[in-house]
């Protein structure tokens, strides 16, 4: 009975996440139907010390990376570096390549610190064009970009910013380049099934043609007077490089703990350098890669920066408070007898790395969010993944790798908010697009597996 009234809050969260409803006003409520079910007495309590205080300490630790994040995604697209990115892609890879060129100008825009919401927005004009001229059903796009933006870029390959490869440095005390062989591998695995896939779906299609009467089609893409290839992919670059320099020099400089003490403080401040080091490299890579930015597109960002960024602000805001809201969600539920027993039934799962890949994977399609559905099993069971890990040998690096693939598999359900997006500005539906879509999160989700295989067979991390 203690599990049916913990899934009951689940499976009202992900109705209402269906339905289109905003996750930050029915997160609360569907973490207090099951403490009301079991006690009732304890919900403001509960709401206040444990609810709102885990959605803070999210906030806290994450919100520069959204705000920084979208602020870069935002001044990328408004210098005209993403239109010279993608123009110079495509033209490199051949745009009778149009699949290929789609998922690595995708995938080049994520690893670069892109968010995928605006690459979805900055290639789709592109991606119809292309699809359109080689006779392609416009029907696979979303799944295209998917591959691209979605998947091994977005936790799988060593560094990459996104907010699904940071996550689990403040469990692990890791970094982003946690198990770069492992990750590489994986991301080869994705992209090579990926690949073939899409080009099977594409042969099917025969004669299938783009189509006839779609809606929200682009206008035609112009590339006149586009900034040179060298200069729009340099801060792209500077993201990568800033990243790698700074997650070496920040333990150097501030040592294994910092203590901080200013004269109005009454106790002073003290940092566990390691579980935040993966944070403040990407936070100075973004922030100095805005800033080159703004160097080298200074004219077009002088008109439209202000309107720009408060855009980028909202949509960071947004999307902090979605993510928070589902961490403190996730961790009342983990305090609550159903979950204990749930928790304990999964103790079965003798491998600790499949264990915490069916935990993570899980509770990311439960939620439809990979940063929802992976701080969600962090915040519940990360002690007993480490300890686990710790049992069987296996380094803590790789225990990163599998749970941040993992929150990138099955999180891509119907009710998935990414999914939503690529639709909508596609002008597809579910019905048209959603299955070639699922098929790439079954071999996203594969992947995770695969790499626990190659650990296992060769050792490597």
């Amino acid at each position: 009975m203690s599990i049916l009234v913990a899934l009951l809050g689940l499976a009202f969260l992900i109705f209402v996440a269906y339905r289109g409803f905003s996750v930050i006003l029915f997160a609360p409520i569907a973490a207090m139907i099951p403490v009301v079910l079991t006690e009732p007495s304890s919900v403001p309590a509960v709401f206040t010390g444990l609810f709102m205080e885990k959605a803070v300490v999210f906030v806290k630790l994450y919100f520069p990376l959204f705000i920084l994040g979208a602020v870069f995604g935002k001044v990328i697209e408004l210098s005209g570096f993403s239109k010279s990115i993608v123009s110079t892609v495509i033209h490199a890879v051949g745009a009778q390549r149009a699949i290929l060129s789609i998922v690595l100008v995708a995938a080049l825009l994520t690893y670069g610190g892109v968010s995928l919401f605006v690459v979805v927005f900055a290639v789709y004009p592109f991606a119809a064009e292309m699809f359109r001229q080689a006779g392609i059903p416009k029907r696979l796009i979303p799944a295209t970009l998917a591959l691209g933006a979605f998947s091994f870029t977005m936790d799988a390959v060593p560094g990459t910013p996104q907010i699904q490869n940071i996550i689990p440095t403040t469990f692990f005390q890791t970094n982003s380049w946690a198990a770069p062989w492992l990750g590489t591998i994986g991301s080869l695995f994705i992209f090579i099934t990926g690949m073939l896939y899409l080009e099977w779906r594409r042969r099917s299609a025969g004669n299938e043609g783009y189509g006839t009467g779609h809606i929200n089609e682009p206008a035609p893409v112009s590339t006149e007077h586009l900034a040179h290839p060298l200069i729009a992919f340099l801060p792209l670059l500077g993201v990568f490089v800033f990243n790698i320099v700074l997650t070496g020099l920040i333990p150097k400089f501030f040592g294994p703990v910092q203590e901080v003490t200013l004269p109005g403080l009454t106790a002073p401040i003290i940092t566990k350098v390691p579980t935040v080091t993966a944070i403040w490299a990407l936070e100075g890579a973004l922030l100095l890669s805005i800033l080159l930015v703004v160097v080298l597109a200074f004219r077009p960002l002088k008109k439209s920066f202000m309107e720009g960024s408060k855009l980028a602000v909202a949509g960071a805001l947004l999307a902090t408070m979605n993510t928070a809201s589902e961490y403190g969600f996730g961790a009342v539920i983990a305090a609550l007898p159903g979950f204990l027993a749930v928790r304990e039934a999964l103790q079965a799962i003798p491998n600790p790395l499949v264990n915490a890949a069916i935990v993570t994977t899980t509770l990311a399609g439960i939620t439809g969010s990979a940063s929802g559905g992976l701080s969600i099993a962090l915040a519940a069971m990360a002690d007993q993944f480490i300890a686990g890990a710790h049992a069987a040998g296996i380094p803590l690096e790789v225990m990163h790798r599998v749970t941040a693939m993992a929150s990138g598999g099955m999180d891509i359900l119907p009710h998935n908010g990414a999914v939503i997006t690529v639709l909508a500005v596609t002008g597809l539906t579910h019905r048209q697009s959603y299955n070639d879509i699922f098929v790439i999160a079954l071999l996203k989700t594969s992947a995770v597996f695969f790499i626990i295989g190659v650990y296992y067979a060769t050792g490597l991390v």
